[in-house]
């Protein structure tokens, strides 16, 4: 995920205004809103010691879910893996279906919000401070959020609304308010899923419009300005900053005002050239040093159990992998479903079924690509990296470590990375605007002018992150994401039985012939 969290998106990465008008608005706006931020920030990714580990309780909250999920469904992510690729590739899609995008791009709408920095810095930093075999249970908490994204995804087709023009809301917002209502009985099964509903909601507006936008325009300047010569080059201005958010911003809006099939068809597009950039970048790296593969295998595995001393011990490798994958594929932060719901299907359980490939692409895939990266190219950075840490020293830059690993092989790699940086940020953004609008429409009710304010505002936004880093700000709407587990999770553990019933409903249909595989797919 490409969000502000200091851990996954190192400071030094961040492009803060340089002087003037522009600097003291920030240092203002930073002094006022800090005490808030800090404290806030302190409860949701605040850290717990156990034993003499150091970890953020969230992480396990988010993993514990992931793995109650994964066996009270059974492992439905192994046992249904080729229904969901079945369902992706349209072999049970029927174009007459409610909803208003096709399974894949529903999908790459989704995936566009999670693949991000925090694939490639939150992994750099992964391997530095857990060492490889921190990998090994990023892969293992990336396998178990797959059982978690079909639950609460599920659900979000479950309860989605459909207008009357066929547009379509969905996300936690819907499924808290009408699912526990429906669970827990009487009054306060209705006032709680109400309550709920709307604290979601101004959680993912307000990340909608911070995390998920500005901090993502001042990463992809901050990137630009670097590859282009610095302060010397032709974004070394403010000037320049606020020229590139406006462009930035005219680009996004054109995207966001289309709706969800504007942005499904330019995700649908986006997410695959990115994928396909950033995978073939790892495997040149890889094939280049193909014969040191099976010992970067072994140390992976031999690291997950056995790690070096100082690094915290196997529990402590272990929460670092946990860590980085609760962190980029958003398993269980009911953002997903909001993009998933607009889907066109009948049956909710088809969506959840194809959402669970959404942490195998982003975590399983993607991280393990980078891990892989790294560890066969051995940079000196990273070598030197892991003695700093191991002495106490900071952590360094994520996105450098991964930057010099592809360096070792492919010098002009910073170029691609911009690249890869660009398209993973506008990809971000263009999924939060939506997700954002959803949120507002939920709150501030429909209507083509409330629609107008929510775009204009967004875009606005956006010019204002390119400008302007407001760390506090980020800081406090990471905070809030993260608070939206609390509750959703909670509402996925209440609901788990509506979720077993769709399942059991569309997998019936399958055997009744009700439901009948296509021989040839379709989208």
């Amino acid at each position: 995920m490409t969000h502000a969290h200091a851990e996954l998106s190192p400071p030094t990465a961040v492009l803060a205004a340089e002087g003037g008008m522009l600097n003291d608005v920030e240092n203002a706006i930073d002094s006022v809103f800090t005490p808030v931020s800090d404290a806030f920030y302190n409860l949701v990714l605040g850290e717990v010691t156990v034993f003499g580990l150091t970890f953020q309780w969230i992480v396990i909250w988010l993993a514990l879910a992931a793995l109650i999920f994964t066996l009270v469904f059974g492992f439905i992510q192994v046992r249904e893996f080729k229904l969901a690729l079945d369902l992706v590739r349209g072999k049970y899609t029927d174009e007459d279906d409610p909803g208003e995008i096709n399974h894949f791009q529903a999908l790459a709408s989704a995936v566009s919000g999670t693949v991000g920095l925090g694939n490639v810095a939150g992994v750099g930093v992964a391997v530095t401070v857990g060492g490889a075999g921190a990998t090994f249970w990023m892969i293992v908490c990336g396998f178990l959020g797959m059982a978690t994204k079909f639950v609460e995804c599920t659900l979000g087709v479950k309860y989605r609304e459909v207008a009357a023009d066929g547009t379509v809301s969905g996300g936690p917002m819907h499924y808290l308010r009408k699912g526990l209502a429906e669970r827990i009985p009487g009054a306060f099964g209705v006032v709680l899923g109400k309550v709920l509903a709307v604290l979601a909601a101004v959680g993912i507006l307000f990340f909608a419009l911070a995390g998920g936008n500005m901090f993502q325009a001042n990463q992809t300047f901050a990137q630009l300005r670097d590859v282009t010569g610095g302060d010397d080059g032709i974004f070394g201005s403010d000037g320049a900053a606020l020229i590139f958010g406006i462009l930035l911003a005219a680009v996004i809006g054109l995207v966001i005002i289309g709706g969800i099939k504007s942005i499904g068809a330019v995700t649908s597009r986006l997410v695959p050239a990115m994928a396909v950039i950033y995978v073939t970048a790892c495997l040149i790296v890889i094939g280049t040093n193909i014969t040191l593969v099976p010992a970067a295998v072994g140390e992976i595995l031999s690291g997950a159990f056995t790690p070096e001393a100082g690094l915290g011990g196997l529990i402590g490798v272990l929460i670092v992998g946990f860590q980085r994958a609760a962190f980029s594929n958003e398993a269980g932060l009911g953002s997903s479903p909001i993009a998933h719901s607009a889907v066109r299907t009948k049956h909710p359980a088809t969506e959840g079924l194809v959402a669970l490939l959404e942490p195998f692409i982003d975590t399983v895939v993607v991280c393990t690509m980078t891990a892989l990266t790294i560890i066969i190219a051995r940079p000196q950075f990273w070598v030197d990296a892991q003695q700093t840490v191991l002495s106490g020293g900071e952590t360094p830059d994520g996105v450098t470590v991964t930057s010099e690993a592809f360096a070792t092989v492919l010098p002009w790699f910073p170029y691609v990375l911009t690249v890869a940086v660009v398209l993973f940020a506008v990809s971000t953004i263009i999924t939060w605007g939506y997700y954002g609008q959803r949120a507002w429409l939920y709150l501030f009710g429909g209507g083509k002018s409330s629609l107008h304010v929510y775009n204009a505002l967004f875009c606005v936004f956006v010019v204002i992150g390119a400008v302007l880093t407001l760390n506090s700000v980020l800081n406090f709407a990471d905070a809030v994401l993260f608070s939206l587990a609390l509750f959703n999770i909670i509402g996925l553990y209440i609901m788990i039985p509506t979720v077993k019933r769709e399942l059991a409903d569309y997998k019936a249909r399958i055997a009744s012939g009700e439901v009948v595989k296509k021989e040839k797919a379709t989208r």
